[in-house]
């Protein structure tokens, strides 16, 4: 059995078990976090390889509510995949299983998270705003150096 790290509002925060799959990747299509460029059973199978104890789960009554995937390299922490179930969200679950991210972040001696917000995911920018993130002057740009899942 997998011992949870913190209870929030009935709320358990635990780290991701492979067994969790399934029910993850359904809930990130629920939230509307999978794009045809990204396979997430890739990207779970990729976390799994380096810092697995930064992938945190919220459960309520053993169902998985929450995710929040973070990373950190050495220089900046990262939040990915952070995810309430639609019928969960305004209970303050975001911002307990953050906040337990960036528990786990600061005791690894990170100095500052990152995280990409979609544009016009203006709900999880105001949301990131009220827990205390700011936005950076930076252009954010990335390269493809492996594609997960076919387009076009």
């Amino acid at each position: 059995m997998i011992k949870p790290i913190t209870k929030s509002s009935k709320l358990k925060i635990r780290r991701f078990h492979p067994d969790d799959e399934p029910a993850v990747i359904s809930l990130w299509q629920r939230c509307n976090l999978i794009r045809a460029w990204n396979d997430p059973s890739k990207d779970i199978r990729r976390k799994l390889k380096v810092r697995p104890d930064l992938f945190l789960l919220g459960l309520l009554n053993g169902e998985i509510v929450a995710s929040v995937m973070a990373g950190y390299e050495g220089h900046r922490g990262w939040l990915n995949y952070l995810a309430v179930h639609p019928d969960h969200q305004r209970r303050s679950y975001a911002r307990a299983i953050v906040e337990e991210a960036e528990r786990l972040l600061r005791k690894a001696g990170c100095p500052k998270i990152n995280l990409q917000v979609r544009t016009s995911n203006l709900g999880a920018v105001e949301f990131y705003r009220k827990i205390g993130y700011v936005m950076d002057e930076v252009v954010s740009m990335g390269k493809r150096l492996e594609q997960d899942a076919k387009t076009g």
